[in-house]
């Protein structure tokens, strides 16, 4: 389709496969800084950087002086006065968890620049497609979300007041905006990959709004987990089934703080957080399962075989995670793939979906 000077304001079947290959690769790049995300929380790197600077931060300190001068600033924090400090933290660990939290932040503005300049190149040349100049402005806003959350929440473990970590609610938020962003990102490339086979956009079905609102509500778990540091309350070691499916040899477990009531020791109390998690999974799986299962029915097998991948491999990093006493590389992994299961059940809910 073309205006009156000649200009595609739709774009060619090339110009669209273009932009769902632009999409698909920023979406990996997301499931990359996921994973990076895990590896820095999970090294207790995230405060190692004290100051937010956008542009200048992605130089690293390239002096002696530059590295004690950062070093300093971090001594200044609780995290290094109640736990590093004490422990005698050297510069040269210092370093090291300095370097993970800088790749993530690195990782973060090469994502930013890889939507945000193709994007604008795609604008200039006028190849996108009528009506996803909106949808694309949303991700890119997503985007700057993003950044702005991820110091929202850095700068909760920096006060004077604060703990020897950042907010759990906060790095639930900036998990949440991360994982919407990649949804975002593989539903508008299916659609768009199913434009330039000429067929309609799809919308949500009610089972699969309601699918991936249970899988949202898994997820959040899962960072209150991670954030309350609740994923060793269960205790034990491999193979035992005082970690899995028992915690601290009962099934439910022993401990939970209910003063302020249900609400808040649901996502404020360890024992709680945890326990609802590993068993709303299930809930999940059965979900999926049947989505799997709706998915054979409309002959697209492919789709379903990813989604049962992905649940599978999910639920089977979680209990591994949980018996091997949270393994870095384990809980690394499960976090890695809760960002392809968002991934998998987008693309069975896009499958599924009502095409108008």
């Amino acid at each position: 389709m073309r205006v009156n000077d000649g200009r595609p304001i739709i774009g060619t079947s090339d110009d669209i496969a273009a932009m769902v290959r632009w999409l698909l690769c920023v979406a990996v790049l997301v499931v990359l800084i996921v994973a990076v995300g895990g590896i820095t929380r999970l090294t207790e790197s995230g405060l190692s950087i004290t100051q937010w600077k956008p542009l200048t931060g992605a130089i690293p300190p390239l002096s002696e002086g530059q590295w004690q001068a950062e070093f300093e600033r971090y001594k200044h924090i609780p995290q290094y006065l109640e736990v590093n400090g004490p422990a005698g933290m050297t510069l040269a660990q210092y370093k090291f968890i300095y370097f993970w939290e800088w790749v993530h932040r690195l990782l973060a503005r090469v994502i930013g620049l890889a939507f945000a300049l193709p994007l604008a190149w795609f604008w200039y040349k006028r190849t996108i497609p009528l009506g996803y100049k909106p949808r694309l402005l949303a991700l890119l806003a997503l985007g700057g979300l993003q950044g702005v959350v991820g110091w929202w929440m850095v700068s909760s473990g920096l006060s004077a007041e604060a703990l020897d970590r950042v907010s759990h609610f906060r790095l639930a938020a900036h998990l949440l905006v991360a994982l919407f962003t990649l949804a975002g990102l593989v539903w508008t490339a299916l659609d768009l990959a199913a434009l330039s086979r000429g067929e309609p956009r799809a919308r949500l079905t009610g089972f699969c709004l309601a699918a991936l609102a249970m899988l949202a509500f898994q997820l959040f778990m899962g960072a209150m987990v991670a954030g309350l540091r609740s994923g060793v309350v269960a205790g034990a070691g491999w193979f035992s089934s005082d970690a899995w499916p028992l915690m601290q040899g009962s099934l439910f477990p022993e401990g939970v703080e209910w003063m302020k009531g249900t609400l808040h020791a649901l996502v404020n109390d360890p024992y709680l957080t945890h326990f609802v998690h590993r068993w709303w999974a299930w809930a999940v799986v059965i979900v999926l399962v049947v989505m799997g299962r709706k998915l054979r029915a409309r002959h697209q097998r492919l789709v379903s075989v990813a989604v049962h991948c992905a649940f599978g491999g999910q639920v089977l990093l979680g209990i591994a995670t949980v018996w091997s006493g949270v393994a870095l590389w384990l809980a690394v992994a499960h976090q890695l793939c809760g960002a392809l299961l968002v991934a998998a059940s987008v693309w069975g809910a896009h499958a599924l979906g009502r095409r108008t």
